[in-house]
């Protein structure tokens, strides 16, 4: 498994890790919001696609872990890849381009890590019920015998939640668009006639994302999504 790890820790091998990563994560963001918005069509459809996912028992935590492993493999490769630069150039270029280069860089790495701390917070939140257990134990035909419907809403029914996963999502945005690029740069889609197709795209695809996700977040505040009682 040496040469495995040689490649990783190799510039070409970086990139690949990122690129393979970060697409598997793209995927499972979007999977993840499909399934999400089952919350518009009242709680017996979010209800019943949290039971699917439960019962899916052993695959779901293999599923589960699989993702895990992939999230901090893109992470620790866009650490490494940001101090390898940093260790290349130790005295940054006058010229803007590159400034604004080594600031898209270090924005990748501090949105990333940010990312890394809410989705703690929302495994925390919603997986495993430790921030709020009051809401997490609302018994139901959800997942594993509890009402998902009552669980969202009432959390959602808070403004400092809501507000944090709106404002997350802010980050969610940046960090897809920027990676989305990057993506496109290292498949070598670099050319004056794609790349402006390419950035407008990444940044259509990110922002249908994140407003998404945000709606959600907000839809209770915003009554559109009734509180269960």
């Amino acid at each position: 498994m040496s040469w495995l790890f040689d490649f990783w820790r190799s510039s070409i091998g970086g990139k690949v890790t990122m690129a393979v990563t970060g697409v598997l994560l793209f995927g499972f963001v979007v999977a993840h919001l499909l399934g999400n918005l089952q919350l518009l069509a009242g709680p017996d459809a979010i209800n019943a696609y949290a039971k699917w996912l439960h019962d899916r028992g052993a695959l779901l935590w293999v599923a589960r872990g699989g993702l895990l492993v992939v999230f901090l493999l893109h992470v620790a490769t866009a650490v490494r890849l940001s101090r390898a630069n940093k260790q290349a150039r130790p005295v940054p270029y006058a010229s803007e381009a590159t400034v604004q280069a080594t600031f898209a860089s270090r924005s990748m790495v501090f949105s990333g890590l940010t990312l890394l701390v809410f989705v703690v917070y929302h495994l925390l939140h919603f997986t495993f019920g430790v921030t709020n257990p009051g809401d997490f134990a609302r018994k139901g035909n959800g997942a594993g015998g509890f009402d998902v419907h009552a669980m969202v809403t009432h959390s959602f029914s808070v403004p400092a939640i809501a507000v944090v996963y709106a404002a997350a999502q802010i980050v969610l945005f940046l960090h897809l668009r920027h990676g989305l690029r990057s993506f496109a740069q290292t498949l070598g889609l670099c050319h004056r006639r794609y790349t402006p197709i390419v950035e407008r795209l990444a940044t259509v695809l990110a922002a249908l994302i994140a407003a998404g996700n945000a709606f959600l977040a907000l839809s209770v505040l915003a009554g559109i999504v009734k509180v269960a009682q």
